[in-house]
């Protein structure tokens, strides 16, 4: 699985953010769980699943800044 692209998150609801995020920290708790283990392989995962979990909720939160601001 590659690194998701901006314009994908941009497209998503804030309900689909927030659900993406929950499906990413679990594939990093698996992913932790699996180095701790020896069994990880690909180890620059990790830092992909959490670059794209700081990256969904920045842009999850630029969209609730700009709801609230057009109430």
């Amino acid at each position: 699985m590659a690194e998701i692209k901006v314009a994908d998150i941009r497209a998503m609801s804030l309900d689909q953010l927030d659900d993406e995020v929950v499906k990413l920290k679990k594939e990093r708790f698996n992913l932790r769980f699996q180095r701790a283990t020896g069994q990880l392989e690909n180890t620059a995962r990790l830092r992909e699943t959490r670059r794209d979990i700081a990256r969904i909720k920045t842009i999850a939160k630029q969209k609730r800044d700009g709801q609230s601001k057009n109430k």
